[in-house]
Parts: structure tokens; sequence; C-alpha cells
């Protein structure tokens, strides 16, 4: 055999075992994408999305759209070539399999997690609204997950409502941590709580709980890691009553990211006029009780769902100004907000067509 035509079949078939090796080995990453984006303003299969009863609400038209971002699936093995081909698209990201499922998460525990949340993201959404358009929303301090084999198991329950510990009034969920925390492990702490059972039985019959307990714990050492505190084994949350229904219905999404376009929407349906003026806007960002914005994953593939839908304007959160302005998709403008009132200004200056006075995102 001659050698050029040797070389050329030593090359071919190293050729195709790379081409193999590429198909058949796996490599640790998973693949973002665009994800479906939702008017919160509009229905989605068939409902409105916001459905406000007990209270006045208004027609608003334009978009308010949240966004999303598809992930694949925990178990889903990519391959080199898929992951190549994933860094070269310009509508795909390709990321470490650890990012998007650490410590080993399995699927349905990402979707648990992710459904919780969604769901927390609904209320603090519900609260950032109310208390931006200044009506009242009561609030109390919960016990909001208990751990295993804790000192904590069997004696508070979710649901329970902490008023204190060790007779120091808490008026916010890191107030339980900061006292239980003055402790040295091994050292006894007391909580009055309100039981779970009598504090829905007191909101069933528009009553204030009134029936507290006391409970003795007796703490224990972290167990992370560093410097050893003193714990309980909960976690403590915020729980709410609102002075009228407000309904979210969305199904099959996850994750907290919604909470700003909700908080929008909410606010849009609540008010006369509409907020955007009839433009296109979407947008993304976390959003707490008190209307601050946080940030949220995955913000390149978000901008480019937006873009493709037709938005005009994308509210993103201020710590992911820098990494969306690197790929800002054409003719997508970035507006940049820390708190719901930032982006209630954003909105007013869109609508009044004053845009050169917008916060925009920029690199670096």
């Amino acid at each position: 055999m001659p050698r050029r035509t040797a070389t050329m079949l030593a090359s071919t078939l190293m050729l195709i075992a790379l081409l193999c090796a590429g198909v058949f080995i796996p490599v640790p990453y998973s693949e973002m994408s665009p994800g479906p984006t939702v008017n919160t303003l509009g229905d989605h299969d068939g409902e409105p999305v916001l459905q406000i009863s007990g209270h006045k609400t208004y027609e608003a038209s334009g978009h308010l759209n949240m966004t999303t971002v598809r992930v694949t699936s925990a178990e889903y093995k990519m391959n080199l070539v898929e992951a190549v081909y994933g860094w070269l698209a310009h509508d795909n990201s390709v990321v470490p399999h650890d990012t998007l499922y650490p410590d080993g998460k399995t699927e349905e525990e990402a979707t648990q997690e992710n459904a919780e949340e969604f769901s927390h993201s609904q209320e603090t959404a519900k609260v950032a609204a109310l208390e931006a358009l200044d009506i009242p929303v009561k609030s109390w301090v919960i016990v909001s997950t208990v751990v295993k084999d804790s000192p904590a198991q069997g004696r508070l329950h979710a649901g329970d409502v902490i008023k204190a510990v060790d007779g120091t009034e808490v008026k916010k969920p890191a107030d339980v941590a900061d006292l239980v925390t003055k402790h040295e492990p091994g050292q006894e702490t007391v909580f009055t709580v309100v039981p779970a059972k009598e504090q829905a039985a007191a909101e069933k019959e528009g009553r204030t709980a009134t029936k507290t307990q006391k409970v003795t714990l007796t703490t224990e050492a972290s167990d992370d890691g560093g410097e050893k505190r003193a714990i309980v084994g909960i976690s403590a949350g915020t729980d709410h009553t609102f002075p009228f229904d407000i309904d979210i219905k969305l199904a099959d999404v996850g994750g907290p990211s919604a909470g700003l376009m909700f908080a929008l929407g909410i606010y849009d349906k609540l008010t006369p006029g509409d907020l955007t003026g009839g433009k296109f806007v979407a947008g993304t960002g976390t959003i707490d009780d008190d209307g601050k914005v946080g940030p949220i994953g995955g913000i390149g593939m978000k901008t480019i769902g937006a873009h493709d839908k037709g938005a005009q304007y994308f509210l993103t959160p201020a710590d992911n100004c820098v990494a969306a302005a690197e790929d800002t998709p054409d003719g997508l403008t970035l507006v940049k907000v820390d708190t719901i009132d930032d982006a209630l200004g954003a909105l007013k200056d869109i609508r009044s067509g004053k845009t050169a006075d917008l916060p925009k995102c920029t690199e670096g």
C-alpha cells in the first residue's frame, strides 16, 4: 500500500474513532436553553394567570412576561459532541452538571425544591405588590421546616408560629437564628409558639390566635464543617394573611425567579391604566417581602427567550446586569432594577416614552 494511501486511511480511521468516542463517552455537563415566556397579564392554558377576588381590579394591556429556562434532566448523559455543539451554539449554554444538580441531587429532589421556591416566590410577590400599594398585609414568623433527627423533631412542627425565643420577641425569621446561636451547643433554649393547628383554626374563624405554649429544646452543634454553633434543627420563614384572594395559576414552572414579574402583574391588575403603556416588557428576578429584587440563573437564556417572543424591554436584576449585557439580543433594551420601586419607575418612563432616562445595563 502506498505511503500516502496508508496515511489517509490511518487518519480516516482515527477520525472515526474520535467521533465514536465523542458520541459514546459521557461528559459531566448539562445544557440550558430558552424556555417558555408567559404574560402575567394574560391567560395560560385557557385561564388567567392572575386571579384576584375581593378587591376591585382593572383591565391591563401590554405584556409583563415572566421568563424561564429549560434544562436537561439529572439523569441525562451528555456526550462530547453534544457538549461541543452546545458551546458553539448561540441559544444554548453548556454548564457543569453540578451547577444544576449539586451534591448528586436527583431529578425528583430538584423538582420538589423548585416547586417550593416557586410557591414561596408567589407569596413574596403578593406581599411586595400590596406593600407597594400601601395595602396592609399581616405577617408572622413560622417554623418552615424541621430537620430529621434534630432536637426540634417531634417538639416543633412546620407551621408553628414563633412568638419568642428565650422570652425575646421574634419579628423576622433571622431573629430566630440570632437568638439560638447566642447559646453554646448543649445549652437549653425556650421557644414560645402558637401551635400550627391553633393558628389554622384562628385563621379559619377570623380571630387572632392567643393559645401559646413553651417548648424547651437542648441545642446541638452544627455539622456544616465550619465554626460550631448552636442549632435546634429548624428553618424559620414567614407566613401571611392577605386582605383578599390572589391566585397565581401557572403549572409546570419552578424556581423563585418569576417573583418580580408576578408582583408587577398584581400591581397592574389592582391599579387603573397600564403599567407598560401597551409595550412588550419581559423580565426576571426574585423578590422579597420588602420589594428587593435578587439575581437569578440563566440570564442569557432568558433574554434570548424574551427577544424571540417580541419583547422590547427586559427588566434585569442589578446583579445580573453585567452578564446580561455581554450578549444582548439586537433590539432588546436591558433595564437595570434593584427594587420593585425601580421597576415601577422604569415602566413609567417606558409608557411615557422617556426611554433615554432608563437605567440600562452595561458591560463591566
